[in-house]
């Protein structure tokens, strides 16, 4: 027999049932972009292997171990992206937006793919909604990026329930100062290191620093400290962000150990994190990348934004019970036919009701069948009113108005001002 055909491991269906929490999610923050003035971009999956490689860099878990890639047809490395802001950077850069000091202010959304240990919140078709502003290289965009953030958990209900914590990784300088001294700290201990700090000792030892590793956090009690190798440009602009945190009474925490596993980041990186969903508790995160655009060819652009992962924050809300009650799915009005030539009749009149009252809800009964079995199928619809029209109706050019939501007593409509009717029952409270 052959193999029942399933999803591939790791990259799920999002059935009926779940899009409305995801449609609830995209849209609030959607309008809320357009409130601050951020506009949308719509990328590639697909981008070249070297975006990746050059952009995320080299020694990195992401490039190392977790990316999809493929040779294409010509013989071209191909990869799904792993996460937005590298094509972001590239489409900027290819369409000259970042000319003579723009500022842009952009948003996307989208599937990206890792391959992980799938687990609850973890897989490797993820959905990101992510955040990039260019030639803004002051705290004032850093706070701007964190108040929104704040302000979408506010709207979710979930402002209780995750907390901030920041870092500054300092210049690329101060960061190679650090380095050095974190390496030699390490290297004498390098036997009690796990396994996996092991390997990045050589090609990412920042990484090392949030190893879940209890053994290594011991280790790195006494190492050297981040925050005592900053240059005073990188100090200054950490103090002036956390004094716009304090205008705006948004709470957060420090996190030395903070440093984000993609090599582009520098100076500011924040995540958002929570207690509510297990190991899983990072639900945004970003900071600035002042170097990437040049590292990709482009003039030296300031640039800074964040990611916060779509199935993680619908986890959240649903564990939370924070999910309103969403429309989707239900009806207002359902059309019950009976009859070829009222079938007909309907059909015409449906799509005039559409254009006469857009907005509405209506379903048309397919599939024919009894009386009782149309009316069991408006009934779980959700539709407040059952619209009937069989033979004897459309002779009387009016149609049976049955409420189904305890709404008063069955009425009748006349044909030629059907529209009007209806609006003003649906209106009616």
């Amino acid at each position: 027999m052959s193999k029942t055909l399933q999803a591939i491991r790791g990259m799920n269906d999002i059935l009926p049932a779940q899009t409305p929490a995801w449609r609830y999610l995209e849209s609030t923050f959607a309008t809320l972009l357009d409130g601050y003035g951020y506009s949308e971009i719509r990328l590639p999956i697909v981008e070249y292997t070297e975006l990746f490689a050059r952009g995320i860099g080299e020694g990195t878990d992401v490039v190392d171990k977790e990316m999809y890639t493929f040779l294409d047809r010509n013989e071209e490395s191909l990869t799904l992206r792993p996460e937005g802001t590298a094509g972001c950077v590239r489409a900027v850069l290819e369409h000259g937006l970042n000319g003579a000091g723009q500022v842009q202010k952009l948003w996307y959304t989208g599937p990206m793919f890792r391959y992980e240990k799938p687990q609850k919140g973890r897989y490797r078709q993820f959905h990101q909604i992510g955040v990039e502003v260019f030639n803004l290289n002051g705290p004032d965009i850093d706070a701007e990026l964190i108040a929104l953030t704040a302000r979408l958990w506010q709207q979710l209900g979930l402002r209780d329930a995750v907390t901030l914590q920041l870092n500054s990784l300092g210049s690329s300088e101060a960061r190679g100062r650090y380095r050095e001294a974190l390496v030699d700290y390490l290297q004498a201990r390098f036997e009690q290191l796990d396994e996996d700090s092991q390997r990045r000792l050589d090609t990412n030892p920042l990484r090392i620093l949030d190893s879940k590793n209890a053994q290594t956090q011991a280790l790195l009690v006494d190492a050297p400290m981040l925050a005592d190798y900053l240059d005073k440009e990188s100090q200054a602009h950490f103090d002036g962000l956390r004094a716009r945190l304090d205008a705006l009474g948004i709470a957060y925490q420090i996190n030395p150990k903070l440093v984000r596993g993609l090599d582009y980041y520098g100076r500011t990186v924040f995540e958002w994190v929570t207690d509510k969903l297990g190991a899983q508790g990072t639900v945004c995160a970003g900071g600035r990348y002042d170097g990437l655009v040049s590292q990709f060819g482009g003039k030296p652009t300031p640039a800074v934004g964040f990611a916060m992962g779509i199935e993680r924050l619908v986890l959240l809300l649903e564990t939370l019970e924070l999910l309103p009650p969403q429309p989707q799915g239900q009806a207002d009005l359902y059309f019950c036919t009976f009859g070829e030539p009222a079938e007909l009749a309907a059909l015409r009149l449906s799509e005039t009701l559409r254009e006469a009252l857009p907005g509405t809800r209506l379903w048309l009964n397919n599939g024919a069948g009894s009386f009782k079995s149309q009316f069991k199928k408006a009934d779980k619809s959700g539709a407040r009113f059952a619209l009937v029209l069989g033979e004897d109706e459309l002779a009387r050019g009016v149609v049976a108005c049955k409420p189904l939501r305890g709404q008063g007593e069955q009425q009748t409509l006349a044909l030629d001002d059907l529209a009007g009717q209806l609006a003003a029952l649906l209106n009616e409270i």
